[in-house]
């Protein structure tokens, strides 16, 4: 394959330039585009399991927060049979 270099700061014409000069900056793309796929491969996993985990985290909470509000409820009516008696013990 032959390819005639032209533009700024290439010679006109063809004189036996040929790609394999380019080849090089090919094989450091192909490699860094590989480099770079790893890279995006890998954060999308993290964001995924980032993401499967904040689920669960949020499923705890809230069953952490029906478990306070029982909680609340069952004190507070103890805590309301509990002044019924003290009342009932002072007459």
């Amino acid at each position: 394959l032959t390819v005639v270099l032209t533009g700024e700061g290439a010679p006109a014409g063809n004189y036996g330039h040929t790609s394999s000069g380019y080849s090089v900056y090919e094989e450091e793309n192909d490699r860094l585009t590989e480099s770079l796929c790893m890279k995006v491969s890998a954060i999308k996993s993290l964001s995924t399991e980032i993401g499967t985990e904040v689920k669960k985290q949020n499923k705890m909470l809230s069953e952490m927060e029906n478990d306070f509000d029982s909680t609340g409820g069952l004190l507070g009516a103890t805590m309301g049979r509990l002044r019924t008696l003290s009342r009932g013990s002072q007459t």
